[in-house]
This record gives structure tokens, C-alpha cells and sequence, in this order.
């Protein structure tokens, strides 16, 4: 009889990598949010290789026994996966990289309607008001407030685009 139980270790490394890929994805910084998608997708591939099961043989019929052969769909969907995670990472360091030039920084900024909650919890409004009916503010006067970084002539530290 095969054990199936998880190693207690690997257990523990997928936790790991998942809290700390969650936790860079709740940052500002594109950069700690493309290493939060790089961890929490490995904690993810872990978590299939754990949940598949102990090695076994290769699954090729008549080279052995059926019961000790490993099943192949966890590390197909783990290959999948790598493959995913690549794209989604060359796409935010692709981001990373057009806000690094246009603003110098590549932090993401607030946009009008996170203003809007915002201001909506420091009043302690009602989160069930209805904010169309209600025109405190128009979008006018809330888009004159926010400062467009990409309007400005000059780039980043005043070199001209």
C-alpha cells in the first residue's frame, strides 16, 4: 500500500508561498505584484504536486503495475500553469516597465472612483446609498483634483518626452 499522506514540509512551503504571493498582491508597486503572482503561482504548482499523490512509476501501460503508477494530470496542469504565469509576467513587467518611463515610478495611483469610496468611508456614509442620485461633486470637479501625470510636457525628472 502506497502512502498518500502530505509531507508536513511541503505543506508548510505552499502556506508560505501563497500568503506571501497574496500579500505583494495587495501593494501599490507593479514590481511586488508581479513577485506576488510569481509566488503564489509556484505555491499553486506546489499544491497541485501535493494534492497528486505520492511518485510513482511512469503511467505507461504494461511497464508496471497500475496501482504504483503516478498519475499524470496534476503535472500536466502544473506545466499549464508555468506556462500561464509566464505570460502574466512578461505582461506586468511589460506595465512595470511603460510606468517606469512615463512617470519614473511604478506605483499605481488612485483613480476617481477609489477617491470616491474613500471619502464615502471618512463620512461613514451608508454603503448602500445609491452614489448616482447623489451629486455631491461632479466628475468635473473630482478629475480637477487629480493630478494626470501623463499630461505633463516634461517626463520624469524634467527630461522632455
Amino acid at each position: 500500500m502506497i502512502d498518500t499522506a502530505p509531507s508536513l514540509v511541503l505543506v508548510v512551503v505552499v502556506a508560505a508561498l501563497v500568503t506571501v504571493g497574496v500579500y505583494l498582491l495587495l501593494e501599490r508597486s507593479l514590481s511586488r505584484v508581479i513577485l506576488g503572482i510569481i509566488l503564489l503561482g509556484n505555491g499553486v504548482n506546489v499544491l497541485f504536486l501535493v494534492a497528486g499523490g505520492a511518485a510513482g512509476g511512469a503511467p505507461i501501460i504494461g511497464l508496471g503495475d497500475e496501482d504504483e503508477m503516478s498519475d499524470p494530470l496534476p503535472q500536466a496542469m502544473v506545466l499549464t500553469a508555468i506556462v500561464i504565469t509566464l505570460g502574466m509576467t512578461a505582461f506586468l513587467l511589460a506595465m512595470a516597465y511603460r510606468s517606469w518611463q512615463l512617470n519614473g515610478h511604478d506605483e499605481v495611483q488612485d483613480d476617481l472612483e477609489d477617491r470616491r469610496v474613500a471619502r464615502r468611508a471618512a463620512a461613514d456614509e451608508a454603503a448602500f446609498a445609491d452614489a448616482d442620485t447623489e451629486h455631491t461633486t461632479t466628475l468635473d470637479e473630482d478629475a480637477a483634483e487629480v493630478r494626470d501625470e501623463t499630461s505633463d510636457p516634461a517626463g520624469p525628472q524634467g527630461v522632455p518626452r
